[in-house]
């Protein structure tokens, strides 16, 4: 039976960087307009953490009973490693979906955005059946245009629009760098996995694209997202604030260009995670500053 510390570590802790960042950037953005509710804020940081835990244990469990996380490098692994069955991992997962559905209706309901509740439904959808159900989109590539949509745009323009009832560039800009950051560290979990993932049939993005063109990838997606942040200077100059970020961003762009492998790619992970945050802290600042 896992430990208490053993479910902490399944949930990943080191992700929820990616379900904090949108809700920032996306109050940020709703403060630039004066439209910046705080209670309503903490509602979406809740769904998007619940959805985040979710997704973590959902694939858990379904990599687990899959066999494909047997000789993975990285966070333990609480089906993969015997650690927990696959029955009480899901219902983890689940528990969590719950969660973020119940406090989702209540954002929906208080925010007067109820037509935002099917949107949340395909959110849970969209999480499970990324490495679940029997043809997983996540196991054909597909993985980092989830992250893209659901932790980026979904995310950061669902608070947005649960604030102040309207969409902006600044918004738009914003959710663009969240979402690049938050894929860019999938990218690095998919490049650090790409060989024994190949060897178990699972055609992940970096299994299709290879070694090389993945390390492109990534860097694109850390020097775009930061030029999104930038650009958002146009409507409050404050934002530039977000250039901070390249301070830990340049560190993970130089590792991974330098030929990083396997464990040596753990650092990018945390590092771009901890990134991703420093970048929507600032751009937050900024949006805030420049309202």
């Amino acid at each position: 039976m896992a430990t208490p510390a053993q479910w902490i570590a399944g949930a990943r802790p080191r992700t929820l960087p990616a379900a904090v960042s949108p809700v920032l950037v996306g109050t940020g953005a709703a403060a630039a307009i004066d439209r910046a509710d705080l209670g309503l804020a903490l509602l979406a940081l809740v769904v998007s953490l619940a959805l985040q835990v979710g997704v973590n244990y959902s694939n858990d469990y379904s990599d687990g009973i899959r066999g494909t996380d047997h000789e993975r490098v990285g966070p333990i692994r609480l089906v993969g490693q015997r650690l927990a069955t696959a029955k009480n991992v899901k219902l983890m997962a689940f528990l969590f979906f719950g969660l973020a559905g119940l406090a989702g209706l209540a954002l929906c309901a208080l925010s007067d955005t109820l037509g935002l509740i099917w949107v949340g439904v395909l959110c849970v959808l969209a999480a499970w059946f990324y490495t679940g159900g029997k043809n997983p989109y996540g196991y054909r590539g597909l993985g980092e245009v989830f992250v893209f949509v659901f932790f980026g745009l979904v995310a950061t323009l669902g608070t947005l629009y649960t604030q102040a009832h309207r969409l902006t560039a600044p918004g738009l800009l914003g959710a663009y760098g969240v979402g690049a950051l938050a894929t860019a560290i999938l990218v690095a979990n998919n490049l650090r996995d790409r060989p024994t993932d190949a060897k178990v049939g699972k055609r992940t993005l970096a299994v299709k694209l290879g070694d090389a063109r993945t390390r492109a990838l990534f860097v694109f997606l850390t020097a775009t997202a930061v030029a999104a942040g930038a650009a958002c200077a146009l409507w409050a100059p404050w934002a530039l604030l977000c250039l901070g970020a390249l301070a830990l961003a340049i560190p993970q762009v130089m590792r991974v260009q330098a030929g990083a492998t396997g464990r040596d790619l753990i650092p990018v992970l945390s590092g771009t995670g901890v990134t991703q945050l420093l970048y929507a802290v600032l751009l937050t600042v900024g949006l805030w500053l420049g309202r």
